[in-house]
């Protein structure tokens, strides 16, 4: 089941639950805004390359739309609709006053330059730009972009509009860029662990644990749980898996990979196949990397005892139900990878008010919002008498439900 399908499936279960009226639940379905343009440009070498650029806005009930923007060669409508509807739904568990949107450019961006990509970024801007806005729709970076990435928009953007930093979100700290951002989903992840284990009478200290990607989201939630005495026994990237079954020692690994070291080249630890990574055994397996990677073949093999999931859709449904007859206990991905936009939502509001954080009040305060998230996705769960999936997907499609309805729908 690809993404589209599954979101849209765990939607209307959670209408059902909620008893939500049918045209109301059609409403909440439907994009507000699908935006498809080409991005033609010239390649270094003189010849002409062209790209096709999506922008999928689907609900603002709640606040301006917000949601990143990936470059990579399978972005497609589908993808980026579930995204955009998965944002929708995110943003209202984590209580950000925003609604959901998607965006992306299909393309390989390792294989184009630094000034490509630049030029891609500016073309695909001036076709978006009266679409985006600091109180309309806000990007931010995701698969194969960066904060770069963001400082090249938000320059094209102001060429037309004036100087608006607030028009996108992970700008470098020199752009009004927020202390704190590059970790923000690594540290949610951590906070969303803490929380879950907690709710068990156990912690993140002495705790295993195995992580599946080691881009931004895996090496901070790596580190970060090494830091709180969590012990990270494996992990693995597209390069290859490895681990120790006494403890990897973090700090030294990302020593390691920032002089340019491959993951498999670790010197204290031992390949393993990556296939066995997922099922390996573990108290908390986080998967940070892409979608789909626990499914019907691998689910009945997973040893962990709590899934965190710090990638969107890391899971299939039938993965899900196996999981659940398991007694594995998983953490859904709209809220437990919240942490990235809850700190560009503290990064919106830097800008706004020209006046930037410290990064320990960045820090306090996501570690808030994701308690009282997950506080209020337990308090769903109990009343409506599910998982925590359902959990968080009833509390978001709740509340974006009920800004609709005061707002006037159907009128």
């Amino acid at each position: 089941m690809n993404a589209l399908a599954a979101t849209s499936r765990n939607f209307r279960q959670a209408t059902r639950l909620l008893g939500l009226d049918s045209k109301l639940e059609k409403s909440l379905l439907i994009p507000f805004r699908e935006i498809k343009v080409e991005c033609t440009i010239p390649k270094d070498d003189g010849t002409l390359a062209s790209f096709v650029g999506f922008r999928v806005q689907h609900d603002n009930s709640r606040g301006p739309m917000k949601g990143g923007i990936r470059y990579h060669p399978e972005v497609d409508p589908d993808e980026v609709n579930a995204l955009a509807q998965l944002m929708t739904w995110k943003t209202a568990v984590a209580a950000v006053p925003y609604g959901g949107a998607k965006g992306g450019i299909g393309c390989s961006p390792g294989e184009l330059s630094r000034s490509e990509l630049e030029r891609l970024t500016r073309v695909f801007t001036q076709k978006i730009h009266d679409l985006i806005g600091t109180h309309t729709d806000v990007p931010a970076p995701d698969m194969g972009t960066n904060s770069q990435t963001m400082a090249w928009i938000l320059d094209e953007y102001s060429k037309f509009h004036g100087h608006s930093p607030a028009v996108v979100t992970g700008k470098p700290i020199d752009l009004g860029g927020s202390l704190g951002r590059d970790a923000a989903t690594g540290r949610g992840v951590m906070c969303a662990t803490e929380a879950l284990l907690a709710e068990h009478g156990k912690s993140i200290s002495g705790s295993t644990f195995v992580i599946q990607g080691f881009g931004n989201v895996g090496s901070w939630a790596a580190q970060l749980i090494h830091e709180k005495g969590g012990k990270v026994i494996a992990l693995g990237d597209a390069t290859g898996s490895i681990r120790n079954k006494d403890r990897l020692d973090i700090p030294a690994l990302m020593k390691h990979i920032n002089e340019g070291g491959a993951l498999k080249d670790f010197h204290d630890a031992e390949v393993i196949d990556s296939a066995e990574l997922l099922v390996h055994q573990c108290d908390v397996l986080i998967p940070c990397a892409l979608g789909g990677v626990l499914n019907r073949e691998n689910a009945p093999h997973v040893k962990a005892k709590f899934i965190i999931e710090g990638a969107n859709h890391p899971t299939d449904p039938e993965a899900d139900e196996i999981l659940a007859k398991k007694g594995v206990t998983l953490l859904p991905d709209i809220y437990a990878n919240s942490g990235g936009v809850i700190v560009s939502y503290f990064e919106w509001v830097q800008n706004i008010q020209g006046f930037m954080w410290h990064e320990e009040k960045v820090n306090m305060e996501l570690h808030k919002y994701m308690k009282n998230a997950f506080d209020h996705i337990k308090a769903m769960c109990k009343s409506q008498d599910c998982n925590l999936r359902m959990g968080a997907f009833t509390l978001g499609v709740s509340r974006v439900a009920r800004a609709t309805l005061l707002r006037g729908w159907g009128a």
